[in-house]
């Protein structure tokens, strides 16, 4: 198909008006510079003048938007007051999602964690430390979607009577057991949707805690070792409490990502079998049902939840820095 030049005209016209406004603000913003002598704090103000105009558009008035919305019925018009807050707080589906993401963000946070210690205390001071490293970080690699996908697998079922394909299925047959439908059988469907997760996540801690071990000063634990302390005793006396508020920031930033936990769970389960958590069941109720004032009040029960968190890890590494 020739190329449509007239088709493709007012896109054109778009672009260049993008690039004309895009120029004309840096050039009204080096002209209030250069105007004259400005003060530290003017200066700085203009500066961050276009910044905080996209925060405004892009973040506060869609979150007061959604504050609305929350107040409203399915149609986003009619007044239902604290009706759909007092759903979510009510309603077995919405309860079984909350108590899920609450699981999550404890679980995830506390197994990643885990995992990326041990690793990065058996590997901080080896020569090989880089090439360890990067095979646990590969996962973070794969999309939360293709790690569904590679898992999905793992857990798949087929009956006794045939050959499974699911590798952890294909293990328990092999020991003599009956295989099992891994995504079905609840609660645990949510544990082997966590392990994804943690997966996923390990190697992002393995790498910050790395650095963190290899940044305690060797005099200490030299000296340690020198006054008849075993290894496990430094890492517990000297080791962990020097990487103490790192490991802080990373459970914190672990607990985060879990809040938004939605891609696998829509990719394995699609929130069924008692899977779903807050982010999912919020785009079921907005985008599946038409409930949008329920979708816009678990958005705001979302927020709720990670303020806090945030909060502390600003903190956290307020104190590190």
């Amino acid at each position: 198909m020739p190329f449509d030049v007239v088709a493709q005209q007012p896109k054109l016209l778009y672009l260049f008006q993008g690039i004309a406004a895009f120029a004309a603000v840096v050039c009204v913003i080096l002209w209030a510079l250069h105007r004259g002598p400005a003060r530290r704090r003017g200066a700085a103000l203009i500066l961050l003048a276009p910044a905080l105009l996209l925060l405004t558009a892009g973040l506060l008035l869609p979150a007061l938007r959604t504050v609305a919305l929350s107040f409203t019925g399915s149609g986003g018009e009619a007044w239902a007051g604290f009706d759909n807050y007092a759903w979510m707080l009510t309603d077995p589906r919405a309860l079984v999602a909350l108590r899920n993401t609450l699981a999550w963000a404890v679980l995830v946070p506390f197994a990643a964690t885990s995992v990326g210690l041990l690793y990065a205390a058996a590997v901080a001071r080896s020569r090989f430390r880089t090439f360890a490293l990067s095979l646990l970080l590969m996962p973070m690699a794969v999309s939360f979607v293709g790690a569904g996908v590679v898992w999905k697998f793992v857990y798949a079922y087929r009956p006794a009577e045939t050959g499974q394909i699911g590798l952890l299925n294909q293990l328990v047959v092999a020991f003599g057991g009956e295989p099992r439908q891994w995504l079905v059988d609840s609660p645990w469907n949510v544990l082997f949707l966590v392990v994804v997760m943690v997966w996923t996540q390990a190697g992002l801690a393995a790498v910050l805690l790395t650095g963190a071990i290899r940044a305690v000063p060797r005099e200490l634990t030299e000296a340690a070792r020198l006054d008849g302390a075993s290894p496990r005793q430094i890492f517990r006396w000297i080791t962990l409490p020097s990487i103490g508020p790192a490991l802080l920031v990373v459970v914190l930033t672990q607990a985060i990502g879990t809040f938004k936990a939605f891609d696998v769970v829509k990719t394995m389960t699609g929130g069924q079998f008692d899977t779903g958590v807050i982010a999912h069941e919020m785009y079921d109720q907005a985008f599946r049902y038409g409930e949008t004032g329920r979708g816009a009040a678990l958005a705001v029960l979302l927020f709720v939840l990670v303020v806090p968190v945030v909060a502390v890890q600003a903190r956290a590494r307020r104190r590190t820095g």
